[in-house]
C-alpha cells in the first residue's frame, strides 16, 4: 500500500532547538596535516548542526510534530518531535507531514505515514524510509530529500526492498524502517541561480582539466578548445575515471538481489 501525502511546509522563523545542536570547525578538506585530501570545498556560510535521531529509539511512546525546519547540512527537512515524556528530537521529516501530527516507534503501530515500526510488519507495496542495514543500528539508506524505497516481498526473513536506483536488496526483517517518503522531494529542481550561491555552500570552483596544462591534468594541453585527446577519461592522477567499478564493500553482495539499471 502506497501512502498517499501532501506537500510539507516547514516552521518560518524559528532558531534551532538548544541541546540538540553541535558546533565544529570546518577543515576546508583538508587533513590534519594540512593537505587537501579532498578538492573543491572551502568558505561556506557558518552552520549549526542539528542532532537528528536516526534510530527513534522510543520505543511504544507517542511523540507530536512541533516544528518543521529547514537544516543546511541536509537537503530534507527535519520534523521536531515532543514525546509523552518531555523529550525533544530531531527526526527526518516524511513528505506531507504537518505540525501536530503524531508519530510512533512500535513493534504493532498502524501503517501510517512517519510511524516507525520493523519490516516484517510492514505490508508489499508500501513506501519507507531511513532503513536500517543492522538492526538497533538506526537508519542508514533512503535520507536525503525525496528518498523513498518500495517493499516489494517478504521470504526467508528477509524483506525485499527496490531502492530509489531501480536495485532490489535483501534486508532483514528485523530492522526498522519508517512510513513513507523523505521531504523536499523538489530539491533537485532547485536553480542556484549565481556563482555566489554556491561558494555560500562550501563549494569551490571546478575547473574542467581540458582547459589545463600538460603538466597539471592528462587531458590539458593543444592549441585552442581540444577534447581529451584519448580514448577514455582520467583523473588528474591518471587513472580511469569512467565505467571503473569504485564499490569496495562487496561483502554485502549476497544481499542484492538485482542490480541498479545502467544508463
Amino acid at each position: 500500500m502506497a501512502v498517499q501525502s501532501k506537500k510539507t511546509s516547514i516552521t518560518k522563523k524559528k532558531r534551532p532547538e538548544k541541546g540538540l545542536i553541535l558546533r565544529w570547525r570546518k577543515t576546508g578538506g583538508r587533513a590534519q596535516n594540512g593537505r587537501i585530501t579532498s578538492r573543491h570545498i572551502g568558505g561556506g556560510a557558518r552552520k549549526i548542526y542539528r542532532i537528528v535521531d536516526f534510530a527513534q529509539g522510543n520505543m511504544d511512546m507517542p511523540g507530536k510534530i512541533i516544528a518543521i525546519e529547514y537544516d543546511p547540512n541536509r537537503t530534507a527537512y527535519l520534523a521536531l518531535v515532543e514525546y509523552a515524556s518531555g523529550e525533544k528530537k530531531y527526526i527526518l521529516a516524511p513528505q506531507g507531514s504537518q505540525i501536530g501530527d503524531e508519530v510512533v516507534t512500535s513493534q504493532n503501530t498502524p501503517i501510517t505515514l512517519g510511524n516507525r515500526l520493523q519490516l516484517k510488519g510492514i505490508p508489499e507495496g508500501t513506501l519507507v524510509h531511513n532503513i536500517e542495514i543492522i538492526p538497533g543500528q538506526g537508519g542508514k539508506m533512503a535520507r536525503s530529500a525525496g528518498s523513498k524505497a518500495t517493499v516489494i516481498a517478504h521470504e526467508g526473513g528477509f524483506c525485499h526492498l527496490k531502492m530509489a536506483s531501480s536495485e532490489v536488496r535483501k534486508v532483514s526483517q528485523e530492522c526498522f524502517a519508517s512510513v513513507g517518503a523523505v521531504s523536499n522531494a523538489d530539491y533537485r529542481f532547485t536553480n542556484w541561480g549565481k556563482a555566489g550561491t554556491t561558494r555560500n555552500r562550501g563549494i569551490r570552483p571546478h575547473v574542467r582539466g581540458t582547459v589545463m596544462n600538460p603538466c597539471d591534468h592528462p587531458h590539458g594541453g593543444g592549441e585552442g578548445r581540444q577534447g581529451i585527446g584519448m580514448k577514455h577519461a582520467k583523473t588528474p592522477w591518471g587513472k580511469p575515471a569512467m565505467g571503473v567499478k569504485t564499490r569496495k564493500r562487496t561483502a554485502t553482495n549476497k544481499y542484492i538481489v538485482q542490480r541498479r539499471r545502467k544508463k
